[in-house]
């Protein structure tokens, strides 16, 4: 175990803590470091961790439940095994339901409710950790993560214009790449990027050795979690929310937004720590 310059163990072992009242275990909620970490997995690794119509209450429950639990921080995702994130929506029981007279259960939606911080006002940061392909509807969920970080082996696309089917996701994936990078992936369905191509695209934070990205993400949501928790939050609110405005308008937004920062334990706590060159000891107080 080593320790970073601020006295940190940056490599301190990974403990699992499964949510006792947890009641779904096609998707797994853990929890890592007392609590601060949440560990989403997607756990249909038969399926490549492809969705089945109930999926979604699945997700509204996990993100509701993130979104309100003040001692979580960070979120994680990623998919059982080592093979895929997810391929997407399960085309296969789709097209079974379809044979059989329709296909019902998939229309039978949960409240959508991703992006987190748009839709729930959740603006805790989330990280993908893309351990295999991520298709179609796994493309999108780690889409509206925060960061991605990839398995050298990973593969991704956008897989619906192949199939005729939809994907509103793509609208807002110019906020995230080149507009002709979102182009070529979502237009030209048949083909896959590689985790590298996906760094150079600008869609991918980072590519680590294949099996690295858990832990990888790991080390990443540690640092966020050494971080001010409001003043994290306010800069990951500031760049989704001002990205179409004027400078004024940012500005504008910006200020009005860090008066939330008076008062706080945690803005004495900082420049305290400072001056007595110590870690500081963050509360969201």
């Amino acid at each position: 175990m080593t320790s970073d310059r601020y006295g940190s163990n940056v490599s301190a072992p990974i403990e699992r803590v499964p949510l006792p009242d947890w009641p779904h275990k096609e998707l797994l909620y853990e929890t890592i470091d007392n609590g601060r970490i949440a560990l989403i997995t997607m756990n249909r690794p038969e399926r490549m961790n492809s969705s089945d119509p109930d999926m979604g209450f699945r997700w509204y429950d996990a993100w509701t439940r993130f979104a309100n639990d003040d001692e979580q921080w960070v979120a994680i995702v990623t998919g059982a095994g080592d093979r895929a994130f997810s391929a997407g929506q399960d085309l296969k029981i789709r097209a079974e339901l379809e044979e059989q007279g329709g296909d019902a259960p998939y229309q039978r939606r949960a409240p959508n409710v991703t992006p987190i911080g748009e839709k729930l006002g959740c603006w805790k940061p989330t990280i993908a950790a893309i351990n295999g392909f991520a298709i179609a509807g796994g493309w999108a969920t780690a889409q509206n993560c925060t960061f991605r970080i990839a398995d050298e082996h990973a593969e991704m696309n956008i897989a619906e214009a192949r199939w005729n089917q939809a994907a509103g996701f793509v609208a807002w994936l110019p906020r995230l790449m080149n507009t002709s990078h979102a182009l070529e992936v979502c237009i030209m369905g048949d083909r896959r990027i590689s985790a590298q191509r996906a760094y150079e695209m600008g869609f991918v934070n980072k590519v680590v050795p294949k099996g690295e990205c858990v832990n990888e993400a790991v080390d990443w949501a540690r640092t966020i979690c050494r971080m001010a928790p409001r003043t994290v939050r306010n800069f990951h609110q500031m760049v989704y929310q001002c990205f179409n405005m004027t400078i004024p308008e940012a500005q504008a937004f910006a200020s009005a937004l860090e008066f939330n920062l008076r008062g706080m334990e945690d803005s004495l706590e900082g420049p305290k720590a400072f001056a007595e060159k110590r870690p500081a000891v963050f509360k969201n107080r």
